[in-house]
């Protein structure tokens, strides 16, 4: 009996590639607005906290949806969320330029994080669903280095054409290419030929999902995700406005094109894999967690190139790490897997949310010393509970 899709498959390409291009667009979408915001304080004449709302105003819309589609789809397959979600999520870069309050930007953000669920609530279980267990870990690690590339798209490309053109420009072609996305996908996305429907009632669909809330080690691994975020995005949301001050004074393409240390994370999650499998899951991402943090603080150097590699080393710890952890949550969740997995996912995405809103204050009064600070201290301290809980279980 066949067990999924192994490399000699063609579907198993069209699967991870069709599956990797939809989450391109999803996190280019994603994080469009982040290099953006200091032209939206400028333009809008709002607050540094308000203008890095266009960030967790998605997120929160983006954990909506989350919880939502997370059951769902364990009900009703995958495909079809998938391409719901590009579409939907795609039309609003066509109406937020010719929206004139920044209220009503914040509001169309909101809406667009829910109707981008799609894409990352299904994808890990769609992958684990229907790829031969032997081609999982690769199956991941080349889908989860696509949504590192499509951040570091995102956040590059609407950085350069804001700085040289503008970013009303950038949004439209951003969802231009989310609908040519889509289209690829209806032609080429197999069907989810493994799945199996839930059959039970919805209540206890529900109560499956948030029987894993009881799980002491998928809490422990979905707060690893919220604290690996955390840090990633604080430290990546306040980089424009630190390197917009002196001593570096940089211009805003100049600023994007740093989000180019996110190719490092895109190579490490492969690698994270066959590490992993040589040395175990746990020490790999342990090294992994304290890469970040060595990056995170290099930052602190006054000198540019030693920022840059910082972040090139903050992206190859971080995506290492979360492709790791990721991994973990489908080993873990014995059933309702995409549950689990939209789970983990509103974990992160809280961490992005805290990363871009909610260190905001330590940025006001402490600075871009303050934000190294939160960001390396906090993974340290959550690595040391986690030691201590695995420990505590072992006796």
């Amino acid at each position: 009996m066949q067990e999924g899709y192994t490399l000699q498959d063609r579907a198993f390409w069209f699967l991870v590639f069709g599956l990797g291009l939809a989450s391109m667009f999803t996190f280019s979408a994603m994080y469009a607005t982040q290099p953006l915001m200091p032209k939206f304080t400028e333009q809008f004449q709002v607050s540094v906290s308000l203008s890095s709302m266009t960030m967790s105003i998605m997120t929160i819309g983006l954990i909506c949806g989350l919880v939502v589609v997370g059951v769902l789809s364990d009900r009703n397959g995958r495909s079809q969320f998938v391409k719901w979600s590009l579409l939907l999520s795609a039309i609003p870069f066509f109406i937020i330029p010719f929206l004139p309050s920044f209220s009503l930007i914040l509001l169309l953000r909101f809406i667009q994080g829910f109707t981008m669920a799609g894409v990352p609530a299904v994808g890990l279980a769609y992958l684990n669903e229907e790829i031969h267990p032997k081609y999982q870990g690769l199956a991941t690690a080349l889908y989860i280095s696509c949504n590192g590339l499509g951040g570091m798209i995102g956040r590059i490309f609407t950085g350069i054409l804001a700085e040289r053109y503008s970013w009303e420009l950038a949004f439209f072609i951003i969802g231009s290419a989310g609908i040519v996305i889509l289209v690829l996908l209806m032609m080429t996305l197999p069907k989810s030929n493994y799945f199996t429907p839930s059959v039970v009632s919805l209540k206890k669909d529900i109560d499956g999902f948030f029987y894993h809330l009881r799980n002491p080690k998928l809490l422990m691994v979905f707060g690893l995700g919220f604290i690996l975020q955390l840090s990633f995005t604080g430290t990546w949301t306040y980089l424009p406005f630190y390197l917009a001050e002196a001593p570096f004074s940089l211009s805003l393409d100049k600023i994007s094109l740093i989000y180019a240390a996110y190719s490092f994370g895109i190579i490490g999650a492969p690698i994270a894999g066959y590490l992993a499998a040589r040395y175990t899951v746990k020490r790999v991402r342990a090294i992994a967690l304290f890469v970040l943090v060595s990056g995170v603080l290099l930052t602190l150097s006054h000198s540019l190139p030693i920022v840059v590699i910082g972040m090139c080393v903050v992206c190859g710890g971080f995506f290492t790490a979360h492709s790791l952890t990721a991994t973990t949550v489908s080993q873990e969740a014995t059933h309702h897997k995409g549950s689990a997995s939209s789970l983990y996912l509103i974990s992160y995405y809280i961490g992005v949310a805290g990363g871009s809103t909610l260190l905001s204050p330590v940025w006001e009064y402490a600075g871009w010393f303050g934000i190294v600070m939160s960001a390396s201290c906090i993974p340290v301290l959550y690595y040391a509970i986690l030691r201590f809980y695995q420990r505590k279980q072992t006796i």
